[in-house]
This record gives structure tokens, sequence and C-alpha cells, in this order.
């Protein structure tokens, strides 16, 4: 089966497919990859949807690494507010 493992920062990412075995788990597909190693990595999800390291991958599946978030969504869009409410002319 064909999955695609991907792995992202700020300003760029890293993107693998690969060619597993039916039956493979997350950390199989992460191991394969040689990505197992990552110490930024906090989770792990499928399509966007959280998942552990031992859901079953079906074909075509994206996995996606996740690392933890750098700010708070709910603060960094309050702050965004702020300042545009700052600037001369708005």
């Amino acid at each position: 089966m064909k999955v695609e493992l991907l792995r992202a920062w700020p300003r760029r990412f890293e993107r693998i497919e690969l060619q597993l075995v039916e039956a493979a788990t997350v950390l199989e597909a992460v191991r394969a990859a040689g990505w197992d190693e990552d110490p930024e990595v906090v989770a792990y999800a499928i399509f966007g949807q959280r998942v552990d390291g031992e859901a079953m991958l079906c074909d075509g599946d994206r996995v996606e690494l996740l690392r933890p978030l750098l700010a708070d969504p709910k603060e960094a869009r309050r702050q965004r507010v702020e300042e545009r409410r700052r600037l001369p002319g708005k």
C-alpha cells in the first residue's frame, strides 16, 4: 500500500511517499521514513485527525507528524486584532 508522510515547520516542510505492507501502523511508517528520532514530534494525525502510533493505515493515507504549538491560537488572534486597532487610519 502507498502512504504519504508529512512534517512541517514554520517556513518549510518535508514530504515522502512510502510503499508499505498491508496493515502497517503509523509508527511503522514513521520508522520506514527514518523520522522516528525527531524530538519535536508530539503526536500524529491521518488527514488532520489525531491518532496514536498504533493506528492502522489504509492505502492512500497521509500521515502528519505534529509539533507543539508555538502560540495559543486564540491569543495570537487577539494580538493581531489589537495591532490592527493601533495602526493609524484603521
